[in-house]
């Protein structure tokens, strides 16, 4: 067999073969995030060319979330008259791409609340830690869907209330776990990248 001295060395020449390896990794990371960055900036147009096309079809949006299995399991009935006022849905992955992204929301005029956007936008630091932050909503008075849930039940309605989710609209709220926003990840990686998918699916 080999002598300790001889396991000892073999040891120090992994470490600097890994030390080989782990500079490759970081170097092959930086390029993939370049060739990201790059394929960004040419998907923009088409983006836009999208949000123009999607504006010609009323309830684009709506009938999206609806169709998607996890988003329409946190869509209330009243979440859905209000998202029927949704024009426009944009994702912007920040100039770097790992420090994080935004997802706007354009809404007309509506009985629920004076924004025209609302927002949520996600940051990682340097250390990795994220966070979100949003768009204070402005609710009209007496429209307050993140607190309708609990008062507006009457007797007759309260088996329903097991079922009727949290309002939507508590995502702009709910900064607990910017880490794993299941929400926001959702559309960001799978809404986003092809809404039609999920407008075009057929009512089950």
């Amino acid at each position: 067999g080999t002598s300790e001295k001889e396991q000892q060395e073999a040891i120090e020449h992994i470490d600097e073969v890994q030390n080989e390896i782990d500079r490759l990794n970081e170097q092959a990371s930086e390029e993939i995030l370049k060739v990201e960055q790059k394929y960004n900036k040419l998907r923009q147009p088409f983006f836009q060319k999208r949000s123009e096309l999607i504006a010609k079809i009323p309830n684009f949006w709506v009938t999206t979330f609806v169709n998607h299995p996890q988003v329409s399991a946190l869509l209330g009935e009243e979440d859905e008259e209000a998202l029927h006022y949704l024009t426009r849905v944009e994702v912007t992955e920040f100039e770097d791409i790992k420090s994080g992204y935004r997802i706007d929301f354009y809404f007309d005029e509506n009985p629920y609340f004076e924004n025209k956007v609302l927002s949520k936008e996600f940051h990682l630091n340097e250390s990795g830690d994220p966070s979100s932050k949003s768009t204070e909503i402005k609710w009209k008075s007496g429209k307050d869907l993140t607190k309708r849930s609990s008062q507006t039940q009457n007797k007759a309605s309260r088996k329903r209330q097991h079922e009727e989710p949290e309002s939507f609209f508590t995502w702009f709220t709910d900064h607990s776990d910017a880490g794993a926003d299941e929400l926001g990840e959702v559309i960001k990686d799978d809404i986003w990248p092809n809404p039609l998918q999920y407008y075009l699916v057929p009512d089950m």
